[in-house]
């Protein structure tokens, strides 16, 4: 078993951007990631070939400017494309896509100039009772990356939850008999120990109608403050889950966040040998050559630094975990079921 932890690095790489409190953006969130992680493995390739041919090359080149021995002139050739060793990092069974450099790793400034949020996509087709696994994953590589050690706001998406429909009320209604609130229930008691350990000062889910936010908050022992809903369809909050908001103090924020953010077919193709793949895994197109097996996303985290004082975003990114089990179909999204079986590294 291989697990995989994608990265963006800062997306914020042009520099901050203000916040804006409407949410708006018309950038969903899927389109961003995945753009983002073309960008990084991009430049990632690009930066991590040219300290290996630099180093490869150093006095090979003759006076002439072309390579000894095959006349090849660097600006008269197309270079061959960068392995996969090159700007890929292994640790243990842990593949890292691209490579971190950890040292350049953490935030400008003190954190308690910040206010970190962070948003994680659980995704399906996994096991739940490996949920607080994934949780405890994902706020470690957001820890590292941004060098602290606690998160201000940390909201939970849970799979085969929206809020669609062609006005509020169905959206409302509709939403109501999504989702499974005793897996929800039970995933949620790691975000409460989270919270509890001053890890997490807020809790929020999202895409919560008025059903489902009540009864989830009837039997939560640390009930969420925030609740994320897409208005996308319809143009109010549906009054109902306003009045609930109201009498529970909770906030409701309205996003544009895509619910189904990393599907199976989109990794594989993203890590595949395509024309925009990163030829990371083995197909016909590749000959067979990279990893094998059938890919299995497991979550989506992504987190955001604002600066208090200026209200800007300094830094923002995305962490991604999947694994690659060997043996067995190459599975599409119509045919993901929850798995049970626990694989060597959920049991490491």
């Amino acid at each position: 078993m291989t697990k995989l932890v994608l990265s963006t690095g800062n997306v914020m790489s042009s520099g901050p951007s203000v916040i804006r409190k409407s949410g708006g953006g018309n950038n969903r969130s899927n389109l961003e990631l995945l753009n983002s992680l073309r960008d990084n493995f991009s430049e990632a390739k690009r930066d991590y070939a040219a300290a290996s041919n630099a180093k490869t090359n150093r006095g090979a080149v003759n006076g002439n400017g072309s390579l000894n021995g095959n006349g090849i002139h660097g600006g008269t050739c197309t270079p061959p494309p960068t392995p996969v060793e090159v700007w890929t990092e292994r640790d243990g069974e842990v593949l890292y896509i691209p490579r971190i450099n950890w040292q350049a790793a953490g935030l400008r400034d003190d954190a308690n100039q910040y206010e970190i949020t962070v948003k994680l996509f659980l995704l399906p087709g996994t096991s739940v009772a490996e949920r607080g696994k994934y949780v405890r994953e994902a706020l470690a590589l957001v820890g590292k990356e941004l060098g602290t050690q606690t998160i201000d706001l940390l909201v939970a998406s849970f799979p085969g939850i929206s809020f669609e429909g062609t006005c509020e009320w169905e959206a409302d209604k509709k939403n109501a008999h999504q989702g499974n609130l005793n897996e929800e229930l039970a995933t949620w008691k790691t975000f409460e120990d989270l919270h509890n350990q001053g890890v997490v000062k807020r809790l929020g889910v999202a895409e919560f109608g008025s059903e489902k936010l009540s009864a989830f908050i009837k039997q939560a022992v640390v009930p969420p403050v925030v609740d994320q809903i897409n208005l996308q369809d319809c143009c109010n909050v549906p009054p109902p889950l306003k009045k609930l908001a109201g009498e529970h103090g909770i906030e409701l924020n309205v996003h544009r966040d895509c619910t189904d953010i990393l599907p199976r077919g989109t990794l594989r193709e993203l890590l595949g040998s395509g024309v925009r793949g990163a030829n990371v895994l083995a197909d016909e197109e590749s000959g067979g050559v990279g990893l094998q097996g059938n890919i299995v996303p497991q979550w989506v985290v992504r987190y955001m630094a604002f600066v208090r004082d200026r209200g800007v975003i300094e830094n923002k990114g995305y962490f991604a975990g999947a694994e690659l089990v060997q043996g067995g179909p190459i599975l599409d999204d119509d045919q993901v079921r929850p798995s049970k079986a626990k694989t060597e590294w959920q049991r490491s």
